[in-house]
């Protein structure tokens, strides 16, 4: 439907009938005029409305598209959003026979002197990482009797995981490791570099603050200065490895020995039990064994339980054993 012409067009139209006919369309000229005007009015009122509507519905319409976008956008954003990260499988060592100690030794022997390493370091390095266990595997990933990260075999050639099972593989390349450790930094920082990373001693200034590493060092070392005679508290330590070892790097932490990168944190492996069992001088010891209460209290279903009771047995050192 087409709209009728302006108020501004309809008055200059009714202006020029009033001129040519002044007194004979007078009124019907003032009457027309000011319909027009109403009707014109009218018209621009509903026009008004009109676009008032249509930005109504639009804005409406836009919030309801900004709506679905946003909602769109969640859940794209919900779609897109990483996964927790999976914990990577820990390598997984072979099914055939570990080689025994015999044989590690040889291996230790034979990669020790190959490198230029005193021996009794690399041992006691062993011994800490992985109790000569050559399939051991860490939490970290650490594989192996030197209980090697898989990276830092990488940087000796060595590719595959599983080659770090081999025995010699891993010996060789651990061995090669520790002694361009020692030779970079002496006896005593290498051995926290190998605990904690070369980048960690950087930080550190030369001796690394870690409670793990701290624990780590004074078990390699206090074993290696022990095959030689050396009180591991004294000058002598102090010029062999380098650094001032210290009782309270013992207990650093308040836990027991554990290491950078797949060592055994916490409490003794059932491993580490055993070899210090084994190592133990059980001529020493002798016990004997009283009861602490009463017969009918060594009932296992009579024994009382609470903070008042009392142990069932106690064992006791003889007075010759103490003397």
């Amino acid at each position: 439907m087409n709209r009728p012409e302006s108020t501004e067009s309809t008055a200059a139209g009714v202006a020029a009938v009033m001129a040519t006919e002044p007194r004979r369309r007078g009124l019907r000229a003032t009457l027309l005029l000011l319909s027009a005007v109403a009707i014109s009015a009218v018209f621009h009122i509903g026009d008004a409305r009109a676009d008032v509507a249509a930005a109504d519905a639009k804005l409406k319409g836009a919030g309801a598209a900004t709506a679905a976008d946003a909602k769109r956008k969640g859940a794209g954003a919900g779609a897109a959003a990483p996964a927790a990260p999976e914990r990577k499988a820990l390598p997984r060592p072979p099914s055939k026979s570990r080689p025994g100690r015999a044989a590690v030794n040889k291996l230790i022997e034979t990669h020790a002197a190959r490198n230029g390493l005193d021996r009794a370091l690399v041992h006691a390095v062993v011994r800490a990482e992985s109790g000569y266990n050559a399939h051991a595997v860490s939490p970290a990933g650490a594989v192996g009797l030197m209980q090697l990260m898989p990276a830092t075999a990488a940087d000796y050639g060595v590719q595959s995981v599983s080659a770090l099972f081999d025995a010699s593989t891993n010996v060789r390349i651990g061995t090669r490791h520790l002694k361009r450790l020692v030779s970079r930094y002496g006896i005593g920082k290498a051995v926290m570099a190998y605990n904690a990373g070369e980048g960690a001693l950087e930080r550190h200034g030369g001796f690394v603050r870690f409670a793990e590493t701290q624990r780590y060092t004074h078990t390699v070392l206090s074993n290696y200065l022990q095959t030689k005679g050396v009180s591991a508290y004294s000058d002598q330590a102090r010029q062999i490895t380098g650094i001032t070892l210290t009782p309270t790097m013992a207990s650093a932490g308040g836990g027991s020995r554990s290491a950078a990168g797949g060592r055994y944190a916490g409490r003794l492996t059932p491993r580490e039990q055993a070899r210090r069992m084994r190592r133990a001088d059980l001529s020493t010891l002798s016990l004997k064994v009283r009861p602490s209460l009463s017969d009918r209290a060594l009932d296992p279903s009579a024994h009382d339980v609470g903070p008042e009771s009392k142990p069932m047995f106690v064992l006791e050192r003889p007075v010759s054993a103490t003397n």
